[in-house]
């Protein structure tokens, strides 16, 4: 990975309370596991920023290596990397989504 794609990564990353590497767009996801963040998000009624790796190639392959994290969408809240959509759904059904989100978004 370059300096370059890291930095702006971590720009994005830091810059957002709630940030989604996703397919597609929280307008019109291009696949069922960015749409299931999507949904997740929507229903907590937090405000969520979106990139679709599908528009930046490099943006597609760095942020695995970024993350340690081999799929996409990839989900990071208050600057941490907290996983895709299958861990979202847990969290989501447990509450603690909700408890993160509220933390992230007060500070």
């Amino acid at each position: 990975m370059t300096p370059e794609l890291k930095a702006k990564l971590d720009r994005l990353v830091q810059d957002n309370k709630i940030m989604v590497f996703m397919k597609g767009n929280k307008l019109m996801p291009q696949c069922g596991f960015s749409n299931n963040v999507v949904q997740i998000l929507s229903a907590l009624s937090v405000p969520f920023e979106t990139v679709n790796v599908l528009e930046e190639p490099e943006i597609r392959q760095g942020i695995k290596e970024y993350s340690n994290w081999p799929t996409i969408p990839q989900v990071y809240i208050n600057g941490e990397f907290v996983g895709g959509s299958d861990v979202l759904i847990e969290l989501y059904q447990n509450g603690e989504l909700q408890q993160m989100a509220e933390v992230a978004l007060a500070s």
